[in-house]
């Protein structure tokens, strides 16, 4: 593995502030064009990137630096397929059980608005519109990447471990993206941890820790990368006793 300099050169401060004026650092320009891939080529990633992207992912902060974090890297088509046809199956099971929209099904309407507003993160609009489509095989699991990382998180952690995952499955994405690479969050692996156990058997998981989401990486098809105009949030701004909103 590459060495790393301890010690960054002086730089004069007037210098940085006139250059940072004029362009984006090397690390904000891998933030700003990052987007999520799903198409990929059948080239598998060295295992050598690999290794360095879950090592951005062991660097990341955490409450006191606990690491709540536990990496499993797929590369075995077979189990990939697999755990696919899993998850698919069991979408097809909820789309039966959720979807009102099919014909004959509006009595079920109450119900599943009902459950929506108990469990409003998983049956959102988007997964909600997502589970038909992973069942017809419309949408891709991984979208057909050759590498996938899951993150479990250890209940155990300080604070909020869920977050601390969170940080370090995003050093992972920035880590794969400057190396050239192509990524994407997928949380749609869960139904396999949550409902059934030969997942959790196979990979040995268990108490404390928990799935929480994966991480397609490989080479993408064509060039997706670029800036995307982004929803602008109003920023509260408090300085020398004024509030000011900015955008």
């Amino acid at each position: 593995m590459p060495t790393i300099e301890r010690k960054a050169k002086k730089v004069n401060r007037e210098d940085l502030v006139e250059r940072l004026k004029q362009d984006f650092t090397e690390t904000e320009k891998v933030i700003l064009r990052r987007r999520s891939v799903r198409l990929y080529k059948h080239d598998q990633v060295p295992e050598f990137m690999v290794k360095r992207i879950l090592e951005a992912g062991r660097f990341a902060p955490s409450a006191g630096n606990c690491q709540p974090w536990k990496f499993i890297v797929l590369r075995d088509p077979s189990l990939i397929n697999a755990i696919t046809d899993d998850v698919v199956n069991i979408c097809d099971l909820l789309r039966n059980m959720v979807d009102y929209r099919k014909p004959g099904a509006s009595w079920m309407r109450p119900m599943v608005k009902f459950n929506t507003r108990i469990r409003k993160n998983d049956l959102h609009p988007v997964p909600f519109g997502a589970i038909p489509m992973i069942a017809d095989r419309k949408l891709g699991l991984w979208h057909g990447a050759p590498t996938v990382i899951l993150i479990f998180g250890d209940k155990r952690g300080v604070s909020c471990p869920e977050l601390d995952c969170g940080i370090a499955g995003q050093n992972m994405v920035l880590a794969a993206h400057s190396m050239g690479l192509g990524s994407c969050w997928v949380g749609f692996v869960r139904p396999a941890f949550d409902y059934m156990l030969k997942w959790k058997k196979y990979f040995g998981i268990g108490y404390p820790f928990k799935f929480l989401s994966s991480i397609a990486i490989g080479w993408p098809m064509g060039d997706p990368d670029g800036m995307v105009a982004r929803q602008t949030h109003a920023v509260d701004w408090y300085e020398s006793g004024i509030k000011h909103v900015i955008y």
